[in-house]
């Protein structure tokens, strides 16, 4: 069997203003990523340029499994069982992603 395709596309971003207020250092910039940027993922190994080494420290996992066959993660979670919806573990400015078993990396 090979190994299927992924996509990854960023689905939301979010900001909280209250708690980057009460706790974190200021920073002049911290994500470039855009709400419906797509990421193509052929060797599950690799992370795709552009995305944040955090962001993909918490989607390889995901990405590798539906690379190699898994599917309806803890137990009909997500209703198209070939995908996940996960977040990178910025508790001040969340990107949400889908991540997403393709045949084809253009669809």
């Amino acid at each position: 069997m090979s190994m299927r395709k992924v996509r990854i596309t960023v689905v939301r971003k979010v900001r909280h203003a209250d708690l980057i207020a009460k706790y974190e250092n200021p920073i002049e910039h911290a994500c470039d990523l855009e709400e419906g940027q797509v990421f193509h993922v052929a060797d599950p190994w690799t992370k795709p340029d552009g995305l944040c080494p955090s962001a993909w420290s918490t989607l390889q996992p995901f990405v590798m499994a539906l690379a190699h066959g898994a599917r309806d993660f803890y137990g009909g979670w997500m209703k198209n069982p070939d995908s996940a919806l996960l977040s990178c573990n910025d508790g001040f400015r969340p990107v949400s992603f889908l991540v997403e078993a393709v045949d084809d990396l253009r669809s």
